[in-house]
């Protein structure tokens, strides 16, 4: 359930928001992109705006290809953005695959893919990587970080993890149990790749800081 939430993203700004399991927060996510509409308020998006949307689960079509699905979601795409996306996400050798060939973070990956096909003007993520192992969510951030600083995209990703919050976004915003509020919001001036182990530490303490005396 969520409670009076405001915010605003600047254009090409990833942000993130964390807070705890049921608060609500693949809810806001599924209001802002239009898939709810059962709220009251208001939710502005860039004028004829394309959406990005990966969910929790990909969502493949499994009867149509790797390339097929991307291909489905931006029929406009062109050959040459599309074999770089693909070689930036390791699915080269994967785009005549069908999703039931495909492990867990493979089919991950054809979702990414297809959300940046789109060439999103907002791109939203819901908890894109859960399930996932470590060392594969760790190759996941890079090749999330390597495609939206490639084409800046205005990026709101929707995550349990304090740890991906700090190391992805540009700001984050920390909500209260349900209902719902923003009881934090904390920007990381650094750019990605070139903060500190203090740093980061410093921003996680403040994060779970708030998140103790709401």
């Amino acid at each position: 359930m969520l409670g009076e939430i405001s915010f605003a993203l600047a254009n090409g700004e990833v942000a993130a928001v964390v807070g705890p399991s049921g608060c609500g927060k693949t809810t806001l996510l599924r209001i802002i992109v239009g898939l709810d509409r059962d709220f009251e308020g208001s939710v502005v998006l860039p004028a004829h705006g394309r959406l990005g949307v990966v969910f929790q689960e990909p969502r493949l079509l499994p009867w149509r290809t790797v390339e097929d699905n991307v291909r489905l979601a931006a029929p406009q795409a062109g050959e040459t953005m599309l074999t770089a996306l693909f070689a930036t996400l390791g699915l080269s050798e994967h785009r005549r695959h069908y999703p039931g060939e495909l492990s867990l973070g493979l089919a991950r990956r054809v979702a990414l893919a297809r959300a940046f096909a789109v060439e999103p003007d907002l791109l939203a993520l819901d908890e894109p990587f859960v399930s996932l192992d470590a060392a594969l969510v760790e190759r996941l951030r890079v090749e999330l970080i390597e495609l939206v600083s490639h084409r800046p995209t205005t990026t709101l990703l929707i995550t349990h993890s304090i740890d991906e919050a700090i190391n992805l976004a540009d700001r984050i915003f920390l909500l209260s149990r349900s209902p719902a509020r923003v009881i934090a919001e904390v920007p990381i001036e650094r750019p990605r790749g070139t903060r500190s182990a203090v740093e980061l530490a410093v921003i996680r303490e403040k994060l779970r800081a708030a998140a103790t005396h709401q």
